[in-house]
């Protein structure tokens, strides 16, 4: 089963009611889609499998790398993680290079 690679979100189980009162159990799967987010600080594109409930998230929040950087760290596959560990030296060190010209 697919899982967002950003959130975490994935299946989850509800229940089918029906007129009689019958609990019927299903599964809901995420509407996860494979994308290509550009990353300004590493100037690339970066390929992750989210949902697109977390797609409207970045873009109401402005740009992948502030959503990035805001989320925990305990829902982020791997592959993410690895992602907000280079964006954060990247951002690290261009603030390392701006104290050291003033």
């Amino acid at each position: 089963m697919a899982r967002c690679e950003l959130t975490g979100k994935g299946p989850s189980v509800k229940n089918l009611v029906s007129h009689s009162n019958i609990k019927t159990k299903s599964i809901v799967h995420a509407n996860i889609q494979k994308k290509q987010l550009h990353s300004q600080a590493l100037n690339e594109f970066v390929d992750l499998k989210i949902a697109t409930s977390t797609l409207r998230a970045i873009e109401n929040r402005g740009s992948f790398d502030s959503y990035l950087l805001n989320l925990p760290e305990e829902n982020l596959s791997k592959r993410a993680m690895t992602f907000k560990t280079r964006v954060k030296r990247k951002l690290a060190g261009k603030t390392k290079k701006k104290a050291a010209k003033e």
